[in-house]
């Protein structure tokens, strides 16, 4: 039987995995002094459709790429911890559903990069999921999530800064939202 350290660190093998992905290609780029922004989603355009796959790997700062570190870390390490038998199935929807949306419905014609989306993702159906479930631990983690982003995930959704794709806060909100309500009846462990 796995011991509580090695469940944590199988919960965290993918998210590590896109994360040391997104940090490679920010050193690439400042090593070699590129802009893989043109790699970005662009909305309804046929090179925009790169972005699709590409777009939360493409950071525009330090502090941009930090400031979607973490939470992708917390985030994902605690959706296949505790919801190991749908937690792929979350992930790959938050991602590509996300992307997919943003590159199709964005009224903005610009490039949308980060992995921001994805994170809004996976914390709406950790929060939502909770809630429909019902049962303790769900609930917990549901409150915790609240606690820790709630606030900032609400003003995320709305456009403010000219920068920040609130298409893909929006857009990976609604994802992770309807993929709580499509999979609250099936089994999580």
């Amino acid at each position: 039987m796995p011991t509580r350290e090695t469940q944590i660190f199988g919960s965290s093998v993918v998210p590590f995995r896109l994360v040391f992905i997104m940090w490679f290609v920010f050193s690439f780029e400042f090593y070699f002094g590129v802009d893989l922004g043109f790699l970005g989603i662009y909305p309804r355009t046929l090179h925009g459709l790169l972005g699709i796959f590409f777009a939360p790997m493409i950071h525009g700062s330090l502090g941009h790429l930090v400031s979607n570190t973490f939470p992708l870390l917390f985030l994902g390490t605690l959706l296949y911890f505790f919801y190991d038998r749908i937690g792929g199935i979350v992930f790959f929807r938050c991602y590509f559903i996300t992307n997919i949306l943003v590159w199709l419905l964005s009224p903005r014609l610009s490039y949308h990069i980060g992995a921001s989306g994805l994170i809004y993702g996976l914390a709406a159906f950790l929060i939502l999921f909770g809630i429909l479930r019902q049962d303790f631990l769900s609930l917990t983690i549901s409150i915790v999530i609240m606690f820790f982003y709630g606030s900032g995930m609400l003003y995320g959704i709305f456009p403010s800064d000219p920068r920040i794709s609130w298409e893909a806060h929006l857009f990976g909100a609604l994802t992770g939202a309807v993929t709580a309500f499509n999979l609250a009846g099936k089994k999580i462990r």
